[in-house]
């Protein structure tokens, strides 16, 4: 039986716990920031209404809005379209973050 070296064992399981916190923690921030910057016309649910109203915005659970590319949501959340306004101040990976928040509101 091969016999595992402590110290790299140890550094893996670090690295693993960190790339698991990082993660969440991406995700934490990604849905704040969805709740600040979205949900008051997108829903808390992303399903256009909000506050029991239906708002106009679109609905992100439909399939026409999880069949668009990351790169079509990624420019209709920095350059806005009708409507919806432009947050170009967004970092990119706060944007990032945002189009993976979408994803995750499928049906």
């Amino acid at each position: 039986m091969k016999r595992i070296d402590f110290k790299v064992f140890t550094i893996a399981a670090v690295c693993v716990a960190f790339l698991s916190f990082s993660l969440s923690a991406r995700a934490q921030d990604a849905s704040a920031l969805f709740k600040s910057k979205c949900a008051m016309c997108h829903g808390a649910d992303g399903t256009g209404a909000a506050m029991g109203k239906k708002m106009g915005a679109h609905d992100f659970t439909t399939a026409e809005v999880q069949g668009m590319t990351d790169a079509q949501l990624t420019d209709i959340i920095t350059n806005g379209k009708n409507k919806m306004p432009k947050y170009g101040t967004l970092k990119p990976e706060e944007i990032k973050g945002l189009v993976a928040y979408i994803r995750t509101l499928k049906k």
